[in-house]
């Protein structure tokens, strides 16, 4: 059947419907209710849909036949990924700041080393707590390696990591153990690793504080007068794994570089959902540019090995996360002859998510075989120092009551935006859309189930947009003499199940109610890792908001019976279902004749004020939205056609 006879037949019925009066009084509230939350789509529906999109819109590896073919691609790689991805808008300004470091007392080591607080800016105003573990002896020129840790609460303070750390020092290296923004002494609300998604609103990449804070403290331990710059490492567990791979595919200083479970190939993570990544490892627009299959291939011909555990029972294990990114890269190695570069290791002892003894020894050898392979004394095996781990009370670097974290940091961008804009209506339309990314294209509408009710009549619905995305609706008229004229389409932020009252309102005025679950909203929310996958969306170059707002779009536009019948009017409850509500109105002037937002934002700062990350409102944090259009402005643009607002208690 075609799309269009699809959308004809939905409609036969109201149209041989017969015309008896409105109903004067409204229909049984429970009535309602039920045939509302009639389930419309099948289970798993929403994640098949959004798995299905985002699969192939990633990155895949390109095709290269020699080092020189290798070279030219990976330098328009991390071109764009740095350009595209990491230092848009004002970051773009915080990429050539100087590194401030600041050096403090120093604390009392343990054999062969000592430890020197120190604190670090990673952008203006924002500062890194640091512990460099600096031998107590260094002849002539010293390694470096960079030690990053991942979603830990105890941060630099972590045992692990200290063991480590003194086993470098001990063995003539500099190492530095740096704070991860969110973690230990940056643990804050302030610091939620979602709140770079707030930067991203204001048009900024949020990701950059993640990537500065990496790439200042190789400036410092770079900086250091004794160190070799010929031998930088960069390690970490978990997060810091991610980091490790981030900055090492990124930064060529790096030389040697060990991620410990901290990554997979975005394609293994929409299979592995316990690999899906948040906001930092899922950076808005990246998959579009690169996978961390490209990302791995970067490291080439450089030393690397690659870490998993085999039992891992956070991510990242090594039976599905491994190969993908080995099969993408050991032919990268091949072509500089440098196939022994690439190692892997493979921890079965505790074989859980873990940088313990055994993966800590695997990250000696590689240093023993690269940078003291003419050491005849040189011993991979760990140093027994648990006895010089230190409390965390003990580690704390003091930091200025100024310094930012990442909500401070979003705010003072947001301050002086949206910027002015003198643009056309049309052009100031074109520009949003530029922004939202609307998802577009043919509408399937199939009737699912009828439930006839007690005054009214029900029918679901499931629209299939762009062969892509399905959004359940039902559809509720009055039985009365006159068939409707007007039609109301609803959303709630709880889903469909928050409409009822304005359901039945409606239809004791002889109204059609359409309620609708956009993506992410009611039935249409994945069941499962459900923000995460709006990361991913947003990760390919769409927008969370841009298939809300398609999705809404294409109900207003399957649910008016004839052009000659007015457009729809949209009643959204609740503030975000607002912001998707106004977003889809100014876009189309043509398929909405009005909105009623109850509960709305007056403005996206809001979100900002509060303190609330992407995983409470994914859609909010479109990136630019808030550079360019506020809420106000947003609403400007649906004008003549009228606006009502009702706030709580209304």
């Amino acid at each position: 059947m075609t799309r269009i006879g699809t959308l004809a037949l939905a409609w036969i019925g109201l149209a041989l419907a017969p015309t008896i009066a409105p109903a004067a009084d409204p229909p049984d509230r429970e009535a309602v209710a039920s045939a509302i939350d009639r389930m419309v789509l099948e289970r798993g529906t929403p994640m098949d849909d959004v798995r299905a999109f985002v699969a192939p819109r990633i990155a895949r590896m390109p095709d290269v036949d020699s080092e020189a073919s290798w070279t030219e691609a990976a330098a328009r790689i991390r071109s764009e990924v740095l350009d595209r991805v990491v230092f848009r808008g004002e970051a773009s300004g915080w990429r050539d700041a100087e590194t401030k470091v600041e050096w403090l007392d120093e604390v009392e080591g343990g054999p062969g080393y000592r430890i020197k607080k120190l604190r670090y800016e990673a952008l203006p105003g924002f500062w890194i707590p640091a512990l460099l573990y600096e031998p107590d002896r260094i002849d002539g020129k010293a390694p470096v390696v960079l030690n990053v840790n991942g979603h830990d609460a105890q941060g630099k303070a972590a045992p692990y990591k200290q063991v480590r750390c003194i086993n470098l020092a001990k063995r003539g290296i500099l190492a530095l153990n740096a704070e991860w923004i969110g973690m230990g002494q940056l643990r804050s609300d302030g610091n939620q690793h979602g709140l770079i998604n707030a930067i991203d609103l204001c048009g900024s990449g949020g990701i950059a504080t993640h990537y500065l804070a990496m790439t200042r403290a190789l400036d410092l331990l770079l900086d250091h007068p004794q160190a070799d710059p010929t031998r930088v490492g960069v390690t970490g567990l978990s997060g810091g794994g991610w980091q490790t791979i981030f900055v090492s595919a990124l930064d060529e200083r790096v030389t040697l570089t060990d991620p410990v479970a901290g990554y997979s190939s975005f394609l293994t993570r929409i299979e592995y959902l316990s690999d899906l990544g948040d906001s930092e490892q899922t950076p808005c627009d990246l998959a579009l540019v690169a996978d961390y299959t490209h990302l791995t291939a970067l490291l080439a011909p450089r030393p690397a090995l690659l870490t998993f555990n085999q039992k891992d029972n956070c991510c990242f294990a090594s039976p599905h996360a491994m190969p993908p990114l080995v099969e993408a890269a050991a032919p990268i190695y091949s072509l500089f002859d440098r196939e022994a570069n690439l190692r892997v290791h493979v921890n079965l002892d505790p074989g859980t998510h873990n940088y313990e003894q055994d993966n800590r020894q695997a990250l000696y050898r590689l240093i023993g075989d690269h940078w003291f392979a003419d050491d005849p004394d040189y011993d991979p095996a760990e140093i027994p120092s648990d006895p010089e781990v230190k409390a965390a009370e003990d580690l704390n670097v003091p930091l200025p009551d100024d310094t930012l974290d990442l909500r401070r940091l979003a705010l003072s961008l947001a301050e002086s935006l949206p910027k002015a804009d003198d643009q056309e209506p049309d052009d100031r339309r074109s520009a949003l859309k530029a922004i939202v990314r609307p998802i577009e294209g043919d509408v399937a509408m199939d009737a699912v189930s009828s439930v006839p009710g007690d005054g009214f009549s029900a029918t679901t619905f499931r629209l299939l947009l762009a062969d892509s995305w399905s959004v359940p609706a039902v559809r509720l008229e009055p039985t009365g003499a006159e068939a409707p004229t007007e039609t109301v389409l609803l959303l709630a932020d709880g889903g469909r199940g928050e409409t009822v009252d304005a359901a039945v309102a409606h239809l004791a005025e002889g109204k059609r109610v359409v309620a609708v679950d956009p993506f992410y909203f009611g039935e249409a929310k994945p069941a499962e890792r459900d923000y995460l996958w709006a990361l991913m969306i947003a990760s390919v170059g769409e927008r969370p908001i841009g298939v809300q707002v398609g999705g809404l779009l294409a109900a207003a536009r399957a649910f008016r019976p004839s052009d000659s019948d007015p457009a729809p009017t949209i009643e959204a409850i609740g503030p975000r279902s607002g912001v998707v509500a106004l977003v889809a109105a100014a876009l189309a002037p043509e398929a909405v004749s009005g909105v009623t937002l109850h509960r709305p934002m007056a403005s996206l700062k809001e979100i900002l004020d509060e303190g609330r990350t992407f995983e409470d409102a994914p859609e909010l944090y479109c990136f630019g939205l808030l550079e360019s259009f506020d809420l106000p402005q947003i609403e400007a643009m649906v004008a003549p056609r009228p606006v009502e607002r009702v706030e709580a208690g209304e």
